[in-house]
């Protein structure tokens, strides 16, 4: 419940108090390592890390207008994949930024990469995690949100343009779509 209220108070208050961005602009967003983040191990849980990233997309669709946008359309954002690689932990009170930019898109989703940074040895931001995503906008009258249409709305360009890499992963581990039969056989 304790992300719910996190979400609200960064898409409600602090996304609106900071600076606007363009789209393929790297938004920054704030955090601390709370109680509630960790496991028994006493570092951040590794589920948590998803939770949070998905605040700091929001903070960043509220910042660059898309959410608005999307609200007046009807539209909402899924994650159809997600990745992460973790490099080092996170403690109780750590205070460290999210990076999170738009890649690119391909004719059925948009992918954006986010990084957990914080101030390293030299002040500089170090890595901490990067994941990668994959989404979807869906219509809350039903179906999916053709990238075409996304594309048009926004009046963006030149973003169609994803490594290979990031292009063969989407493919890899995608699922049968949902009117699809998606048996669950073990080899």
């Amino acid at each position: 419940m304790h992300m719910f209220f996190r979400t609200l108070l960064h898409v409600l208050f602090l996304s609106r108090r900071k600076p606007e961005l363009g789209h393929f602009e790297v938004a920054r967003t704030n955090f601390i390592t709370l109680p509630t983040d960790l496991d028994i191990n006493r570092h951040m849980n590794n589920g948590v890390y998803f939770s949070i990233m998905d605040v700091a997309r929001f903070d960043m669709l509220v910042r660059n207008g898309v959410w608005a946008m999307m609200r007046e359309k009807g539209w909402y954002p899924v994650v159809a994949s997600e990745t992460i690689t973790f490099r080092k932990s996170l403690q109780l009170w750590d205070r460290f930024t999210i990076e999170s930019r738009l890649v690119g898109h391909d004719d059925k989703a948009v992918y954006m990469e986010q990084r957990y940074v914080r101030p390293g040895a030299d002040g500089e931001p170090e890595i901490y995690a990067q994941g990668f995503i994959r989404a979807r906008f869906l219509k809350k009258a039903g179906g999916t949100v053709p990238m075409s249409e996304i594309v048009e709305a926004l009046g963006v360009s030149g973003a169609d343009e994803i490594p290979d890499w990031m292009e063969q992963w989407g493919t890899d581990v995608a699922l049968p779509p949902t009117r699809a039969a998606a048996p669950s056989v073990w080899h």
